[in-house]
């Protein structure tokens, strides 16, 4: 199975420049109610994923930081507790599955890094859920 098949194309995706400022970033994930999203690059390369627990973590370190002044942080300045690792196009589903394991979405990338998509978790749930109902029905025939 291609992934591609999977895939939720970046017109469709809710994501964040690096050059964003933490309040865009927090007002965008408010809006679509989401806690993470991807992080692209100037070249539209994938550069990682931002959560709410980064934001969160972010603004407690600063004391002084307060919604009023959080447009003058730069996303880039946010450390990022976890590593989102991105798979390439053309990458197999056991690569997607690993990744989900630990992901609630697995950025897609092509041949030279730029970002084409997500694969979301529940997509790969259902997908697995798919082919475990195909096997047991095939044994019980």
């Amino acid at each position: 199975m291609n992934i591609a098949f999977f895939l939720l194309p970046k017109q469709d995706v809710i994501t964040v420049t690096q050059e964003a400022t933490l309040r865009q970033t927090l007002e965008k994930m408010e809006h679509h109610r989401y806690t993470a999203v991807p992080i692209i690059d100037e070249h539209g390369g994938y550069a990682g994923t931002v959560t709410e627990g980064d934001l969160l973590w972010f603004m407690k370190s600063r004391p002084d930081l307060t919604f009023e002044n959080a447009n003058k942080v730069k996303l880039s300045e946010v450390p990022l507790r976890l590593n989102n690792r991105s798979v390439q196009i053309d990458s197999n589903m056991g690569d997607l599955i690993t990744l989900a394991k630990a992901q609630n979405f697995v950025p897609v990338v092509d041949d030279i890094g730029r970002f084409i998509g997500i694969v979301r978790r529940s997509e790969i749930i259902d997908y697995c859920q798919t082919i475990m109902q195909q096997g047991q029905t095939a044994m019980e025939a």
